[in-house]
């Protein structure tokens, strides 16, 4: 299983009165993918801008594209144009590889999580071993799960990173799911408006 994989369940279960954003989710999850891919020497950050290592073929299937989808020429690609460009739509393409491989079940009476079926984790080795990256409060998964509104518990004080690329990629992250809650406020306040001069006074 990879990072973006362990979010996914992880996120799946956010706890009472907590809810994912399917976009919130879609950039934490291209964030996750990112430090995959550097921890594998797939990439590097220098600065804000991600640089390609050796080509690299994952075995898994969707970082096996993250990796392929690296922008390889000068000047790179910023880590914030990476999220949005790849995390369009990937909490949806996560869910239907997850169904796929068997770590996610559509039942009848199974939590309502992105589109129309309703769909819960399986008890499966992957999602045990998640399970345990999320009790040992292993520090990027924490970071990426904050990020997207998951109730971490403990202290606010979230575990620290070491690694300065996966520090600066995290902080990206909380950055543009800042800036999309922005955006959504924003929507929100000009529909309201909207709805209001066609009601008139």
């Amino acid at each position: 299983m990879t990072t973006a994989k362990d979010l996914f369940i992880i996120a799946m279960d956010p706890g009472p009165g907590q809810s994912v954003g399917q976009g919130d989710l879609s950039l934490a999850l291209a964030g996750a993918e990112l430090v995959d891919l550097i921890g594998a020497g797939a990439a590097a950050v220098d600065g804000d801008r991600i640089v390609p290592g050796e080509p690299s073929a994952p075995h898994d299937r969707l970082l096996a594209e993250a990796a392929a989808g690296l922008v390889r020429q000068a000047p790179y690609e910023t880590a914030e144009d990476w999220l949005w460009r790849r995390g369009r739509d990937l909490s949806a393409a996560y869910q239907d590889v997850l169904e796929e491989e068997g770590e996610l079940a559509q039942e009848r009476g199974g939590r309502r999580f992105f589109g129309s079926a309703r769909v819960e984790p399986v008890d499966t080795p992957a999602r045990r071993r998640a399970r345990e990256r999320w009790e040992r409060r292993e520090p990027v998964l924490v970071a990426l799960a904050s990020a997207v509104g998951v109730d971490v518990g403990g202290t606010d004080e979230e575990p620290g990173v070491e690694d300065e690329a996966v520090s600066t990629v995290l902080a990206v992250v909380h950055d543009a799911v800042t800036e999309l809650e922005a955006v959504r406020q924003r929507r929100t306040i000009e529909n309201a408006a909207f709805a209001n001069i066609w009601r008139g006074p």
